[in-house]
């Protein structure tokens, strides 16, 4: 059920992009090729799977959806381009394939990133959309929240701080609630402002959010360990040779994976608060911490 409905999303959010990318002019062709790089390189497509998974179980509107997924996915991709840039992170592979500076240069990148940002917001905004104006504007602020200094953003200058630093485990959270987890708890805040829903189901799906989010990045930093450069797609052991602090340097990788599983606990009880079927998103928060990439 679930490796199905992932790759539905998969599907879809990429049709999705597509769509949105080929109607582009053809002003820049090497900006939008490099965009096209970004975005449609593959991926697990957490965050639209949210979307849709969120949103399908509070009845919104499918092709509402497409558009929310896009635009968090154009977010999520700009985030890795400049990511992955030399004066970040500096790397050469992304999903197995090269990276954008890499496949076409490091000014591109840039741009490409820049420009996946704003389409995000231009999907959302769009008066054509099918979504309320009052809605539209929530979003806009949910999304920008959660990839600014607030969110994603502060979360990367923060890692960025840290590299060949010692940090606890209090500050080490706090980095990948907003590096990680705040694009995670905005998809699927996006389906909770489309389906309008109550404050019951606001409370437990925000939970929810929250603890796979950050469960999440602890699996990230256990496979940073334990997988190969071709399982992960990208270099094996990188956050150790940037001598970056993760779950499995503070705790042990016993303790992590407990850590792991104790964040899985909890968005299944929050799950358990609502009067719907969620074996779908129950299934993923367990996905979350056995994957192998």
């Amino acid at each position: 059920m679930l490796k199905a409905a992932l790759h539905s999303c998969q599907t879809r959010v990429d049709q999705t992009l597509a769509s949105y990318l080929d109607a582009l002019p053809g002003t820049a062709p090497a900006l939008k090729a490099a965009m096209r790089h970004g975005a449609l390189l593959g991926g697990k497509r957490i965050r639209p799977f949210l979307v849709y998974a969120v949103g399908d179980l509070l009845a919104v509107d499918k092709t509402k959806l497409d558009r929310l997924a896009a635009a968090i996915e154009c977010i999520h991709a700009y985030s890795l381009i400049h990511d992955d840039l030399p004066a970040m992170d500096d790397d050469d592979l992304r999903r197995g394939q090269p990276t954008v500076h890499i496949a076409f240069d490091e000014a591109t990148a840039i741009l490409a990133g820049d420009a996946l940002q704003t389409l995000a917001f231009e999907i959302i905004s769009d008066a054509e959309s099918g979504l309320a104006p009052a809605d539209q504007i929530a979003m806009i602020a949910v999304l920008a929240k959660a990839s600014g200094y607030l969110g994603m953003c502060g979360g990367q200058a923060i890692d960025l701080a840290s590299e060949g630093k010692s940090i606890d485990l209090t500050q080490l959270t706090q980095l990948h609630n907003l590096k990680t987890g705040a694009l995670i708890r905005a998809a699927v805040e996006l389906s909770l402002i489309a389906a309008h829903a109550c404050e019951r189901d606001r409370d437990a799906l925000r939970t929810y959010a929250e603890a796979i989010g950050l469960a999440f990045q602890v699996q990230d930093d256990i496979l940073d360990i334990t997988s190969t450069t071709e399982e992960l797609g990208k270099p094996q052991g990188s956050d150790l040779d940037a001598n970056k602090s993760t779950y499995p340097k503070l705790l042990g990788l016993d303790g992590a994976r407990r850590t792991a599983e104790a964040l899985v606990a909890d968005a299944l009880s929050a799950l358990a608060k609502m009067p719907y079927n969620s074996q779908l998103l129950a299934d993923f928060a367990r996905y979350i911490v056995e994957r192998r990439v």
